[in-house]
């Protein structure tokens, strides 16, 4: 119980992280032709216009990986007080909302950029935190 103490700033925001990215790729899964369509149409006047499918697959990929490590990296914190792979999840995490982020800048939507900040911010914060 003492790990969860000493390391509950950690824990907590990788465990926000976890679910952040687990239920967004969850998601995706489950409904990869609505986000397909809402997607093309987001990005329909950018340069991804044609890449639509791809990047989703991509993103994808990522934050079912991110969500993955986070809560491997939040039971190991648990555990022995120490989680390489919760590092290792915040480090993909950030790299995944700078693609999330750069996505809605090329876009043009300007307040979805706001909200991948608000993400950004904490993740950041744990990656500082973990260093």
């Amino acid at each position: 119980m003492n790990n969860v103490f000493a390391n509950a700033t950690e824990i907590l925001l990788l465990l926000f992280l976890t679910i952040t990215f687990l239920q967004s790729g969850i998601d995706k899964i489950l409904d990869w032709k609505g986000n397909l369509d809402w997607l093309t149409g987001h990005f329909s006047k950018s340069i991804f216009r044609g890449m639509v499918p791809g990047l989703l697959g991509i993103v994808l990929v990522l934050e079912m990986l991110s969500g993955i490590l986070a809560g491997v990296g939040a039971f190991q914190f648990i555990v022995d007080s120490e989680s390489s792979y919760g590092f290792y999840g915040a480090i993909l995490s950030g790299i995944t909302l700078l693609m999330l982020l750069l996505g809605q800048r090329v876009a043009k939507d300007y307040v979805g950029a706001q909200t991948i900040v608000v993400y950004l911010i904490p993740t950041l914060f744990l990656v500082f935190l973990m260093q």
